[in-house]
């Protein structure tokens, strides 16, 4: 019990203990909650697997040969193993191993979502920047406007709407898919075309996606602007630019930089939709598919996957954190 008391103590102590057991605390219940929800859904896999027309034995037979026959509890521990050692299994509805779709479509994914959200932080930063540098002129007023409107309108629709005008009306970019149908030959020319496919994607998600940037950075740089060290730097005669770049942005770096890994796992998830928009063969529209079809070892697979990746990125921006801000140590925290 000392020993145990003593364990808490340090945790409570330990900022990275406390940090990564509350992780773990995470992964245990989307483990729990993936297994129980998806079970509990209407309807099971036989249901897009089979025609309605089989009969009840076959029904109860593909129930077998993918191990849902077993008792719940027995099914969950199974289930946990797999998650755990990373074998997914086979999908019920490809009948391939999920690691191998994961693999197929996780390149398209990654070629839409890491762009996209580099360049939205970076444009949005940068219209922040540029808007709290000339607070109360046009140049504030244009950006708050573009930036409320930009995140006030469905990702689909405006990513329907540019489909619209600019793979159909004016045919300027493909209305679907990540390559073209059959692929070019030669390493240049897939790399172009595949520019070509994912730039309208991209480009949707950067509309999309830099206005709540570019309002959050602004606030950030009102506030610092108006601290004290600022108007020393401007008592010491600094140039403008040198002020609002290394002064005032870097001191607001930390918040940004902690925003852009917490983002990850969003950006991730919101890949649903505009995969399915554009028709890209990417883990978000695997993802819809799985759930849809009732898929349970590829839903789990991706949500499982979804949720590790949010507790390393949430460690990931305490430890960036900590090094573009040596004022910053979680060493040792105390009460």
């Amino acid at each position: 019990m000392k020993k145990f008391k003593l364990w808490i103590s340090q945790m409570h102590e330990n900022y990275w203990i406390r940090r990564i057991f509350t992780g773990l605390l995470v992964i245990v219940l989307v483990l729990s909650l993936n297994f129980f929800l998806f079970r509990l859904m209407p309807g099971d896999p036989t249901s897009t697997l089979l025609d309605p027309r089989f009969s009840p034995e076959a029904k109860q037979e593909l129930l077998r040969s993918y191990g849902l026959d077993k008792p719940m509890v027995q099914q969950f521990f199974i289930y946990v193993k797999q998650m755990l050692t990373f074998r997914f299994g086979i999908s019920f509805l490809s009948q391939k191993p999920v690691w191998q779709e994961l693999a197929e479509r996780l390149p398209n994914t990654l070629a839409l979502l890491l762009p996209s959200l580099c360049l939205s932080a970076i444009l949005g930063s940068f219209l922040g920047v540029m808007a709290a540098k000339g607070r109360g002129k046009f140049t504030e007023r244009v950006v708050l406007m573009s930036g409320a409107i930009s995140f006030s309108f469905p990702s689909f629709f405006v990513q329907l709407v540019l489909l619209l005008l600019l793979a159909h009306t004016f045919p300027l970019f493909p209305l679907r898919g990540s390559t073209s149908i059959p692929p070019p030959v030669g390493f240049l020319s897939s790399l172009t075309d595949r520019i070509w496919h994912m730039a309208l994607p991209v480009a949707s998600l950067v509309l999309l996606g830099f206005g709540s940037w570019a309002l959050y950075v602004r606030n950030l740089m009102v506030k610092t602007l108006g601290e004290d060290f600022i108007l020393l730097a401007q008592a010491k005669g600094l140039k403008k630019r040198q002020i609002l770049w290394r002064h005032a942005f870097r001191t607001a770096l930390p918040p940004i930089i902690t925003i852009f890994f917490l983002s990850l796992p969003g950006v991730i998830s919101g890949a649903v939709i505009t995969e399915t928009v554009f028709s890209l063969h990417g883990v978000g529209k695997f993802l819809l598919e799985a759930v849809s079809g009732h898929d349970y070892p590829a839903a789990g697979a991706a949500f499982y996957l979804l949720a590790l990746i949010t507790v390393i990125c949430n460690l990931l921006a305490d430890v960036v954190y900590t090094l573009v801000d040596p004022r910053i140590s979680f060493r040792k925290v105390r009460r």
